[in-house]
């Protein structure tokens, strides 16, 4: 049996295509490579300078300048780096997928690959950005020459992209190159000053390097028949006036120290990438070195927006590679939960997709991902910290600083526009539950204000007090007016009032809380413990057993909506509440999955009744008791937000017995 080696075959022109057109999913993503490309030539022109000074020639400042020619068709990015010889033109235009990048690294000494490193500027990885212009031309001219060359000894490379190329010895003064696309006619609107400024200033404005475009002022267009006065004029139009300006800001606030930088400057860069008039809350800008190099600059904004609630949307924070955009809805660099974040990540060396559109998941982005968590929730903390500063030791008139007075109330404004939004981080963030826990607000049975903390209520728990208690609820009033309330009211003890919608998912994955458990006062049979004494125990037994006829009767008229009836000590005014088992779903978070179109389980709930109340010690011997236990059930069922199975039935029963 003979065996064979042989090469892939490729079809060029179909690879070309499928390049151009499939690799990137948004046709203005071309200006940004080849401004990448642009900018390594000039970042390897100024390494190799390191050791030759001459290369620089008569040109030592530079920068990259973008123009175009609307009747020629033509868009042209030139650059006065590096450059290429007829046969690295040859090499690395002719070649797919070879990147000069790469092959420019493994030719650098160990000292000139450190300062490289250290730079962290030159982006090419693939060797396929250049063939983005194909996108929108449908030819490219490549003109250049290699620093330290002869001005006769230049290269002018042409392809059609269909499958091969030209190339021929030019005559050209200027080191660098300039790629020129010739446009489609589909391609024209990017022979337009106002759309490549806009491109640039989304992709390319915090390149280290000057970005130059001509400018453009408006001519009014000739008269016609000048003695005419009903002559007219031709149309007006923007003409180009020969002078050249900057295009991008070429300075990437995060890049630079933070000393200096001013808080307007921070505050000013916020308001640019958020669109937001009110400055942030908070910020946090750090270097972080070690196995993976990145800078992060985040913001705590003041106001929540509009579509906080989409967890599908776009998240805040914008990911660079070496100060180059490559996206901004990064959602990989931060938790769902901490969506409301805003602000950029810059990386050194992230694992980017063939087209730099996607970030894959690897051990770096996992290392992003934690500290920048972890910076935030550094963030939050200072702020909660702050809001409510210790009151001055006797004899003291003012502790606080200006710094500190300017941080009051700042977390509370936070927790009233994001404060929901962080509750979900307790099921989605188990690594940092604790200290999630810690930041939460809540309003309760002793205050009016969403301001308790879980650390606050702990601290003033009563003696013998062994659970941290909690009631949810659909609204304010609803949790604070609540039945089941009753008996801890009568007793001094406070009940945390929970109303957001995601409460109830959300403390199902918080047990406990510094060790001491979270007891819903609607789930199970109450029990204070050391809190209740032994009177009121005995005679909650006597009750239950004098009793028992009357529930096993309440228990029979309400099969169909009670899992059970019993008595209670949690009432006090009440004649009747409805509670769950212990680990039972609670009967506000089924009626919420039914409202979001959810299957939910049929939850019955169980009837405790008060034996102190007239309408329940009434009960036994009525002739309406049938009607009368349907409205105790009903009753019970308003009270905690609820509405009857059978509206019409339960105010037919309520007008028999009024009449």
């Amino acid at each position: 049996m003979t065996k064979q080696t042989l090469s892939f075959q490729a079809e060029v022109a179909q690879l070309l295509h499928l390049v151009t057109h499939s690799l990137y999913s948004n046709k203005e993503i071309f200006l940004r490579e080849l401004i990448s490309n642009a900018s390594d030539a000039c970042d390897k022109l100024r390494f190799e300078a390191l050791d030759n000074s001459t290369l620089y020639e008569d040109a030592p400042n530079l920068e990259v300048r973008v123009s175009f020619d609307k009747d020629a068709k033509t868009l042209t990015i030139s650059d006065n780096g590096i450059g290429m010889s007829q046969q690295e033109a040859i090499d690395h235009l002719g070649t797919i997928a070879k990147s000069g990048t790469k092959d420019f690294m493994s030719r650098l000494t160990g000292d000139q690959r450190a300062n490289v490193s250290e730079q962290g500027q030159l982006i090419g990885q693939f060797g396929v950005g250049f063939y983005s212009g194909f996108i929108v031309a449908d030819k490219i001219t490549v003109e250049s020459r290699r620093a330290g060359l002869k001005a006769d000894e230049g290269v002018r490379w042409i392809s059609g992209g269909a499958g091969d190329f030209e190339v021929e010895t030019i005559s050209r003064a200027m080191r660098g190159t300039s790629v020129t696309l010739h446009l489609r006619d589909d391609a024209m609107d990017y022979a337009s000053a106002w759309k490549l400024k806009s491109i640039i200033a989304k992709y390319s404005d915090h390149i280290s390097l000057p970005i130059l475009m001509e400018k453009e002022e408006w001519k009014d267009g000739d008269l016609i028949n000048p003695g005419d006065e009903k002559g007219g004029r031709q149309p007006g139009a923007m003409v180009k006036t020969g002078d050249w300006e900057t295009v991008n800001k070429a300075n990437a606030i995060w890049a630079r120290a933070k000393k200096d930088i001013s808080a307007e400057q921070y505050i000013e860069f916020y308001k640019q990438i958020s669109h937001d008039m009110e400055a942030p809350l908070a910020h946090t800008h750090n270097r972080v070195e070690g196995s993976t190099e990145y800078t992060q600059l985040l913001y705590i904004p003041g106001k929540a927006p509009f579509d906080l609630w989409n967890r599908e949307k776009s998240a805040g924070v914008k990911l660079y590679v070496k100060r180059v955009f490559i996206m901004d809805d990064a959602e990989a660099l931060l938790p769902t939960y901490l969506r409301f974040v805003k602000g950029v990540v810059d990386s050194s060396d992230l694992p980017l997709n063939v087209s730099r559109e996607l970030l894959q998941e690897s051990r770096d982005v996992k290392a992003i991902r934690e500290g920048c968590t972890k910076r935030v929730l550094g963030m939050l903390e200072d702020l909660a910290k702050n809001d409510q500063p210790a009151a001055p030791a006797e004899g003291v008139t003012d502790v606080l600083s200006e710094e500190d007075k300017a941080q009051q109330g700042k977390y509370s404004k936070f927790y009233a526009e994001f404060g929901a939004v962080l509750k979900e981080g307790l099921g989605e963030d188990y690594a940092n539950k604790d200290r999630l826990a810690k930041l939460l607000r809540f309003a309760s049975s002793t205050t009016d204000s969403i301001s308790v903390s879980l650390d606050a209520y702990k601290a003033r728990m009563k003696e013998g007090q062994e659970a941290i208690y909690y009631i949810t609820a659909d609204t304010p009033a609803a949790a604070r007016n609540s039945p089941q309330l009753e008996v801890f009211k009568k007793k001094g003890i406070e009940v945390l009032l929970m109303t957001d919608r995601v409460d109830e998912w959300a403390l199902n994955y918080l047990h406990d809380f510094d060790g001491t458990p979270m007891q819903s006062v609607a789930k199970g049979a109450v029990d204070l413990g050391k809190l209740q004494d032994e009177t009121e125990k005995k005679a909650a037994e006597e009750a239950a057993e004098t009793f028992k006829p009357l529930l096993a009767k309440l228990k029979e008229a309400l099969k169909d909506k009670a899992e059970d009836v019993r008595v209670t000590t949690r009432l006090v005014d009440s004649p009747a509440c409805l509670v769950v088992q212990d680990h039972g779903m609670s009967t506000q978070l089924a009626r919420m999955l039914k409202q979001a179109g959810q299957a939910a389980p049929e939850v019955k709930p169980v009837l405790e009744v008060n034996a102190d109340h007239p309408l329940v010690k009434k009960l036994d011997g009525s002739v309406h008791f049938h009607d009368l236990a349907h409205i105790l059930f009903d009753q019970a069922l308003l009270a905690e937000g609820g509405l009857p199975a059978d509206p019409a039935a339960y105010v037919k029963r309520v007008n028999a017995l009024l009449v």
